[in-house]
């Protein structure tokens, strides 16, 4: 109850607080990438369950001549990095944790396709509701293995405490400030995680 009642105030009051910040980005991804300004797709939540998760938008939507995306690395802008860099593309997701599909604090929701990839250790990341940022992200974020991320997401949720999460937001935000970690080397983002073979 505790974490849900910090998740939803600090969610509020930082949609309130962050309002004419977020309509300027929303009108910045209008100019530099055009619409949607919103990314919007299915991720795993609590428990396996499926929502709908809210970013703003941080790369085209340039295919190749059979109409496959083409790789993050092309698609991904200048402004685009920026927003990732700064983690500020996240801030839609502070409407998925008011209304209770998300959490400040959980392992990041992934792909819908990884589900049927999972070990039954790996699982168990989805006993808890995903997080905008997690104790994979404090450690690491995208310069970590598939492997070490997952070990991570599975210790948090066998040892999560309202300290453990407060100190996770902390570090998120100095991780944030220093911009490092933000993708895998050698990469644009992260490669896809293709299971444990």
């Amino acid at each position: 109850m505790l974490k849900r009642c910090f998740d939803f105030l600090v969610s509020l009051v930082s949609l309130i607080i962050l309002l004419p910040i977020l309509l300027v980005l929303a009108l910045l991804v209008r100019i530099n990438l055009g619409s949607p300004i919103i990314f919007s797709q299915a991720r795993p939540g609590l428990n396996g369950e499926v929502f709908n998760m809210f970013k703003f938008r941080s790369m085209t939507s340039e295919c190749d001549a059979t109409g496959e995306l083409l790789p993050d690395a092309v698609r991904l802008t200048k402004f685009g990095k920026f927003l990732r860099a700064s983690s500020m593309d996240e801030l839609p997701g502070l409407w998925n944790v008011l209304i209770g599909k998300m959490s400040l604090v959980g392992p990041r929701p992934l792909l819908v396709e990884y589900l049927p990839l999972y070990n039954k250790q790996q699982a168990r990341r989805h006993k808890v509701k995903p997080g905008i940022t997690g104790w994979a992200q404090a450690n690491g974020r995208n310069n970590l293995s598939w492997a070490e991320k997952f070990d991570l997401d599975v210790w948090y949720v066998e040892n999560q405490s309202f300290g453990l999460d407060i100190k996770i937001l902390f570090l998120t935000v100095y991780k944030v400030v220093k911009r490092s970690d933000i993708s895998a080397q050698g990469e644009a983002t992260m490669t896809k995680f293709t299971g444990n073979n």
